[in-house]
């Protein structure tokens, strides 16, 4: 991971991304863990009725925290056409493609250690292929070769083929009583080639009498899955070129909103006959989730770059210039001990609300540390 001191003035920015990747980096590491907190801590029917927001649909559906990945990897693309549209035209891209294999392994380390249990240095326990980052670093590969070495019209095409033949296997593939059109968490095809290549090093699995055995609610997939991470990427990459064109401002948001409409549109229709399910990151998801990202980035890039309203987003640009970290912090390191340490004096008085203030304290401890760095421009990136 390396270290950079920001060297750019705030106008040469893409602050609306800044802001974005904050905006979702805040729902991640901060909101979602408090209100989950509070809602356990309150156990009210009325609190609980609308705790929805904050928690993912159990398959079938979309809910507003089932975006929160497909933003992430979405975002990721949108950087590529600012970060290396300079190496496109390089004759020689064997140091760039060094620098982009560096960087997807040390995605996929980080992935292990905030899910694969890799820091438990037990070899019975070891996921390869289960996390968010792990998923960026797929897509994010799929999305810089095709930036690098092929026309916009060619990436274009490579998306809507690659959302074709995820969804033509699917449909069509049947293999051991699995796919063929079946999209239940236990016959969908993507989770019989989980199952089979990935085997004990799927998350959760363990060897149980001499087979292999994996959580009954676990039912993620990421083999197949990689083919339209790949796309969520992409049309990050084409929302970025939106943003670094030379053309009307008014323009950029007309294909903001027109694109991003059009695509949940299609992508719920498609719901009808390929469900739309985060979980196996259908094909169908994918435009329901990258449409609302697109619908977002109109939104933040009208409000901060359009009109030029930057005050009062610092705090966003907090978490969102120093994303990768935060996550890392929010998976990796618990710092609830420190304030059960100091503040467990405190837990004969609040009952069960003990629990949420530990949980609060975490979070401020997170946003100081990103605080702290972003007011010395110490920003970290793979």
């Amino acid at each position: 991971m390396d270290t950079m001191k920001s060297t750019h003035s705030a106008a040469k920015r893409l602050e609306s991304l800044d802001a974005l990747r904050g905006f979702d980096l805040f729902f991640l590491v901060a909101l979602g863990p408090l209100m989950n907190s509070l809602a356990r801590a309150a156990d009210a029917e009325w609190f609980n009725n609308w705790m929805g927001i904050f928690n993912h649909v159990s398959w079938e559906g979309f809910s507003p925290w089932d975006l929160i990945m497909p933003l992430f990897l979405f975002m990721s693309g949108i950087s590529m056409p600012f970060a290396l549209a300079r190496y496109k035209s390089m004759p020689d891209k064997r140091p760039l493609l060094r620098r982009l294999g560096k960087r997807i392994l040390l995605l996929w380390i980080f992935g292990m250690i905030c899910q694969g249990n890799l820091l438990g240095l037990n070899p019975d326990k070891i996921y390869l292929y289960s996390n968010t980052l792990q998923a960026i670093a797929a897509g994010y590969l799929i999305t810089a070769l095709l930036f690098l070495f092929t026309r916009r019209r060619t990436q274009l095409i490579t998306a809507v083929l690659l959302l074709l033949i995820y969804w033509a296997a699917m449909q069509f593939i049947q293999v051991d009583g699995y796919g063929g059109g079946n999209y239940t968490p236990q016959g969908n095809l993507a989770e019989w080639i989980d199952k089979v290549v990935l085997g004990r090093f799927r998350d959760t699995a363990q060897l149980v009498d001499g087979k292999v055995v994996v959580a009954e609610w676990y039912h993620y997939t990421w083999i197949l899955s990689s083919l339209n991470f790949g796309v969520t990427v992409l049309t990050g990459l084409f929302a970025g070129y939106i943003a670094k064109d030379k053309i009307e401002e008014k323009r950029k948001l007309k294909l903001y909103f027109g694109i991003g409409a059009t695509m949940v549109t299609i992508g719920w229709l498609w719901n009808f006959q390929m469900p739309v399910i985060k979980t196996i990151w259908t094909s169908s998801m994918v435009l329901v989730s990258s449409g609302y990202c697109f619908l977002l980035m109109g939104l933040f890039y009208y409000w901060i770059d359009y009109k030029g309203h930057r005050s009062g987003i610092t705090w966003l640009k907090v978490y969102g210039m120093n994303s990768i970290l935060a996550y890392m912090l929010a998976n990796v390191i618990d710092f609830r001990c420190i304030g059960q340490s100091l503040l467990y004096g405190l837990q004969p008085y609040m009952g069960s609300y003990y629990s949420f203030l530990i949980t609060l304290w975490n979070v401020a401890a997170i946003y100081v540390i990103l605080w702290m760095m972003y007011k010395r421009g110490i920003f970290l990136k793979v």
